[in-house]
């Protein structure tokens, strides 16, 4: 039966004892200030718990605390309630019962929306309660854009198909562009909603694959309109800034774009391919801004000595590993720590990702003559205290980034190697020399990104015998000493049985030993005293903790070890079961 009767929430709260008298009042001013409804301004002062007040409104109501993480609600009926609707009032219609709706609201007292949700429905409503985290989460989950998207391209199509003119006309007399824009701004906000970090858009011979990374993996929605292909490719090259008739070779761009109130940068690259272009747009939520240092997921000591070694006032900090795995994420955090009156900054950056201010950001422009090298040689003269490099790429790069570490800067930088061990050795590959290099080196990390296991759906599991056997071969690991955990698969995490990435770190600090090494041009020496040094962990050990406390699973510890260099892990690496 839905409630109907106006309740004073506050009056309830202070008749329980939950808050006081003076709380209230100093929640009622509050809330003018902040526009939010009372119990929301309760949470965010402290004043009460989440669940207090919940359990409260579901004893005082007599209706359901419903926990969506774990309610088997079907997506259909959910649609029942149009998104604009569900997301203004913030309920969900959660089940179809045949003689009335169940309807679950972050606010059960709100009897003007409940008119409203019944009026829509046009049936009885049945109410129960659900906490506002978990219900904007499902909403991202159940207004995906799948079949907006589809619509719309066929809309295109059939623009384009009823026209009998070529794609050159249409655009000249704006045809196509309110059909384009509502695809891609579709397209974009889905990606937004499910935290894609990337958008493919790669036209087949019979199809257009759209696709989206989420947490490091592909997902596909196939288009069967081939023809709007090229249109799309125009629209976005003309929102980049791009040459529109230049088919035939790549082009990178980008374009800022308001998605859901978040601010995000979008880099675009184009490439010819066999049936026309592909599009790869990689998408930056300037909303979030650089990271805090604390919230990279670090482990307590590995963190201490990462902030230990980009606080010293000269030297090089570097962060390695392949494309895709955070590093410039992790010097971000850095810079931004760095980042005081009393400092001067400069990056150097092949884009430019995240805009900070008082740091002096530059873009590279090889077109022009910007190069790292050209503008290193610049930042010099202008006399920074701290130098970012997004990229060492080639000798004279890195020549010009140890020179300036000798000269009392302190350089951060990334590499593209695949551990910390080999990444001395590519740099004397590159020419520095390895006195040079025991002088500056301060630091070195190398990061992965493994996918979290769903919390949600998350159970115990038994590794099999290939992945025991691999264990025990490589890291001398007995699986039966350790529980390990994988998702079953639900609708929170789209039935992977992961949600979300979590950061793998390897750290190497420089010592005697390894400095020794190094004005010896002894790689072997230097690879036997980093396997020795204190605090050193392999990625793979590491990663290994990680899936035996249940953060991830052995599958991507497995994923993760195929990038891991091979001499590294010739020798079976111990794990110190008592540290765990």
């Amino acid at each position: 039966m839905a409630f109907t009767k106006k309740i004073r929430l506050g009056d309830l709260l202070v008749e329980n004892k939950l808050i006081t008298e003076d709380q209230l009042n100093l929640a009622l001013t509050e809330q003018k200030k902040l526009g939010r409804k009372l119990g929301g301004t309760l949470i965010e002062l402290g004043m009460i718990d989440e669940d207090s007040l919940l359990n409260l409104l579901s004893s005082q109501l007599n209706i359901p605390l419903i926990d969506l993480n774990n309610y088997n609600y079907s997506d259909e009926v959910a649609k029942l309630l149009p998104e604009t609707l569900a997301r203004r009032y913030r309920a969900i219609v959660l089940d179809d019962r045949g003689s009335d709706y169940l309807v679950g609201m972050a606010d059960p007292t709100d009897i003007y929306a409940l008119d409203e949700i019944q009026g829509k429905l046009n049936k009885p409503v049945s109410q129960a309660i659900v906490r506002e985290a978990a219900l904007l989460d499902t909403f991202d989950l159940v207004y995906r854009r799948t079949e907006e998207i589809s619509a719309l391209a066929e809309e295109l199509g059939q623009d384009l198909s009823d026209s009998g003119v070529n794609l050159d006309e249409l655009l000249q007399t704006g045809m196509t562009d309110a059909p384009v824009a509502k695809l891609l701004q579709s397209i974009f906000e889905d990606a937004v909603q499910v935290g894609a970090s990337d958008i493919h858009i790669e036209p087949d011979k019979h199809v257009i694959r759209v696709r989206q990374r989420i947490d490091g993996v592909l997902y596909e929605q196939v288009i069967k309109e081939t023809q709007i292909a090229p249109a799309v490719v125009v629209r976005l090259k003309l929102m980049a800034s791009l040459n529109i008739s230049e088919k035939r070779l790549p082009q990178d761009g980008r374009f800022n774009m308001t998605i859901n109130d978040r601010d995000i940068d979008v880099r675009l690259s184009t490439m010819p391919v066999q049936y026309g272009e592909s599009v790869v747009m990689r998408l930056l939520d300037q909303t979030k801004g650089a990271l805090e240092i604390d919230k990279l997921g670090m482990p307590p000591d590995l963190l201490r000595r990462f902030r230990r070694n980009f606080h010293l006032p000269n030297g090089m900090v570097l962060v390695t590993g392949p494309t895709g795995c955070g590093k410039t994420t992790s010097l971000y955090a850095a810079l931004k720590e760095l980042n005081i009156a009393a400092s001067k900054i400069i990056t150097v950056e092949d884009p430019v990702e995240y805009r900070l201010e008082r740091i002096n950001q530059v873009q590279v422009n090889p077109k022009i003559g910007l190069s790292f090298a050209s503008i290193l040689r610049s930042a010099l003269r202008q006399d920074p205290d701290i130098i970012m490099i997004g990229e060492m790429r080639d000798a004279e790069t890195v020549e010009i980034c140890v020179a300036a570490a000798m000269t009392g800067h302190l350089v951060l930088s990334t590499l593209h190697t695949n551990d910390t061990i080999s990444t001395a050795t590519r740099l004397m590959d590159m020419g520095v020399e390895g006195y040079l290099l025991a002088t500056t080196l301060r630091t070195i990390i190398a990061q992965r990104l493994v996918r979290k296991v769903c919390l949600n759906c998350a159970e115990d599991y038994t590794p099999d015998s290939f992945e025991s056997g691999w264990l025990q071969d490589i890291l001398n690991i007995d699986t039966s000493q350790h529980r390990y955990k994988k998702g079953r698969g639900c609708k929170q995490c789209g039935n992977t049985g992961y949600h979300g990435r979590m950061g793998v770190y390897e750290l190497l600090d420089m010592n005697t030993e390894l400095a020794e090494a190094l004005r010896n041009n002894d790689s072997q020496g230097f690879v036997d005293a980093a396997l020795k040094a204190p605090g050193y962990e392999p990625l793979i050990n590491v990663a290994h903790q990680h899936a035996s406390a249940g953060l991830t699973t052995i599958e991507e510890m497995l994923h993760l070890a195929g990038q891991v260099k091979d001499d590294v892990l010739e020798e079976p690496l111990t794990l110190d079961v008592e540290e765990m």
